[in-house]
This record gives structure tokens, C-alpha cells and sequence, in this order.
């Protein structure tokens, strides 16, 4: 196999690291890599647990149109298909045609007894140009030889998830029936909310400091509070706005954009601020910005400002293609950010 060129690190986590680049002799096309030793050893078998469930799934998935290919297994992880599209918080379809293709999508999947497990976060689902959807991130997902009762409990599951999607979007859209599902969720979803997700919470909040993509205000929603308590307290800032970035291997930082006539945040007096107001507070990182982006009701735009955050240029510049008129507030924020650790160079970039 052809050397692996990585442009772009997409995510990173203690189960693995995602990167975007291309094979040396065909650099035309994009393909997405799972990095599974880029995890600690203390994770690493579960890391592998999830990926070769990611694998048994993508080729059983094979051909379902919207789900990506897998291209290669190596001692390091896989190689799959890149999937050119928008995540659906950035998208936000308000359109009928996503939603139906998202249901065309589910269909498919569940005639081969897959399952995916994982459709509550928006980011695993996409929107492709031609407005159809596309579905990523199989690490969850399951392989039903037999369609009995666990398997027709998750797909339910997968397709209320959908329409929870669908009524964040494009309420809108929604009918009577779609409702009563949604509101009607299966016996061991109820039970993992009153059990496990409170156990699963106490882990990634209180010892990795994390959160996924169904709670990634949690460090925000606890220290939130005081950090802009603190900024506001400041005369020389205008407004302030928060975001999480992963700290690789350690969970997830605060960064802070401020906006404000200085041209630099000094960090250490702003936490020492923060810390007279809650001990446990503070911020990763601050960012002096001229202007905050905002939407038509004056609403800070959070997913622009998340995106920044994470360093995820890529996303970015699809964003700028497709709503050129926030550059000249984007640009200057891109161009001046302060994570640069989805730049980090692993032992397998050459």
C-alpha cells in the first residue's frame, strides 16, 4: 500500500485519532484515517474493541449509498472512504429531501441488520451537496445476525435519534406520528438514563474532564458561569463567548474568545479573576478578537467559534464557500487562533 499522507487531524481522543489526507499515488483522492495506537495503553484495548467493531460494520455496511467504504486494516488502525459533506449542526437542513434520504439511509442499513448506536450526535451525520444524507463514525455500531427483539430496540433507537435531529432542524417538518415516536423511548433507554449515563457522566465529567458530542457544555455549563462573570468584570471587554477544544489525552480545554480593543488577553490575571469567583474555574485558552460572528438575531455563532476552537480548518473553509459574508469576522479569528494541537506531529506522520 501506498504511503499514507495526512493533511488535516479531524479529532483525537483516548480511543484513537481521526486525520484526513490521501495515498501518495493518488492524491486526487481524499480518504479518512483511524489512528488507533495514537491512543494511551491504559485505553488501547477497548480502542481496538471499537475499532474492530467499526470495521465488521463498514463492511457490512458495503455499498449502502451515504455510508462510507473501508479501504484498508493495518497494525495501526484502518483507512476508509472520506465523505465529502456538512455536519448537520453546521447544515442544518430545513428541507424535507435530507430528512427523507436520512430515513432511506436507516432502511438500508437495518435490511442487513446494522445498526448504528450512535445517531444522537449531529456530528456523525452529514449533508452532502446534492442534499442527501450520509452517516459516519461506526465505532458503535452493531452487526444483528438475527433480527430479534435487542436488534429492533436499537434500531428504534437509531431512528428516534433521527427524528431528534429532525426536530432541532426543522420542527418544521415534523408530523404527529414522528412526535409520539420521539417521545416514546424504548425500556433500556430509559433505564441507561436513570443508571448508566449517570454513571458514564461521573466518569468523563469527574475523571477525564470530557464530554461527547451529547454533552459538550458540561465543563462549560460548570464553569461558565464565573469565567464570564470575570470577562464581563473587565471594562475592556465587549463580549465573551466559550468553546471546548480536546486536550489530547486529557480531556477537554476552555477557550475563550473576547472580544475587545486589546490586542492580547493576559491569561494569568483573567484565572486568577475567575479563581476569586469559583476555585475550580479557569480557562485553557483566551483569544483578544474585534468582533465576535453573529447571527441575524445577534446571537453569537457558537458552531463557527467551536470549529475555530478545535482547529478544524477543512470544516471551516467549507463553511466560508458556503457563507462567504462572514469572512472578513472569520478570517481574523482563524488566522490568530491559539490551538494548534491538531497540528501535532504523531510517530506515524513522516
Amino acid at each position: 500500500m501506498a504511503e499514507f499522507i495526512s493533511d488535516t487531524v479531524f479529532k483525537r481522543d483516548v480511543f484513537s485519532e481521526t486525520r484526513a489526507g490521501h495515498f501518495a499515488d493518488r492524491p486526487d483522492v481524499r480518504v479518512a484515517r483511524r489512528i488507533v495506537t495514537a491512543s494511551p495503553l491504559w485505553s488501547r484495548p477497548l480502542a481496538w474493541f471499537l475499532a474492530r467493531r467499526e470495521i465488521r460494520a463498514l463492511r457490512a455496511i458495503s455499498g449502502i449509498t451515504g455510508t462510507p467504504d473501508i479501504i484498508e486494516v493495518d497494525a495501526d488502525g484502518l483507512f476508509r472512504s472520506w465523505t465529502d459533506g456538512t455536519p448537520l449542526h453546521l447544515a442544518r437542513p430545513h428541507s424535507p429531501q435530507w430528512y427523507r434520504d436520512a430515513r432511506r439511509l436507516l432502511r438500508d442499513m437495518r435490511r442487513r441488520g446494522i445498526t448504528h448506536n450512535d445517531l444522537a450526535k449531529p456530528q456523525n451525520w452529514l449533508m452532502l451537496a446534492d442534499g442527501n444524507a450520509a452517516v459516519i463514525d461506526f465505532q458503535l455500531a452493531s452487526c444483528h445476525r438475527r433480527k430479534g427483539r435487542l436488534y429492533r430496540i436499537m434500531a428504534y433507537e437509531d431512528l428516534r435519534h433521527c427524528l431528534k435531529q429532525k426536530r432541532s432542524f426543522a420542527p418544521h417538518l415534523m408530523t404527529p406520528t414522528e412526535r409520539r415516536i420521539l417521545a416514546r423511548k424504548s425500556l433500556p433507554s430509559r433505564i441507561w438514563m436513570a443508571t448508566g449515563k449517570k454513571i458514564y457522566n461521573l466518569i468523563t465529567r469527574g475523571i477525564f474532564s470530557w464530554s461527547d458530542g451529547e454533552g459538550t457544555g458540561d465543563r462549560i455549563d460548570r464553569e461558565g458561569p464565573a469565567i464570564l462573570e470575570a470577562i464581563n468584570a473587565d471594562p475592556t471587554a465587549k463580549a465573551a463567548a466559550l468553546a471546548l477544544y480536546p486536550l489530547p489525552r486529557k480531556g477537554v480545554g476552555i477557550y475563550a474568545f473576547i472580544e475587545t480593543s486589546l490586542d492580547n488577553i493576559d491569561l494569568s490575571a483573567l484565572n486568577a479573576a475567575i479563581k476569586t469567583r469559583d476555585a475550580d474555574a479557569g480557562i485553557d485558552l483566551a483569544q483578544a478578537v474585534t468582533a465576535l460572528p453573529r447571527r441575524e438575531d445577534g446571537t453569537v455563532r457558537d458552531d463557527v467559534l467551536r470549529l475555530i476552537a478545535m482547529n478544524q480548518i477543512t470544516e471551516l473553509d467549507t463553511l466560508l464557500a458556503r457563507e462567504p459574508e462572514l469572512a472578513p469576522v472569520i478570517r481574523p479569528i482563524i488566522d490568530g487562533r491559539l490551538n494548534w494541537t491538531d497540528r501535532r506531529i504523531s510517530r506515524l506522520e513522516k
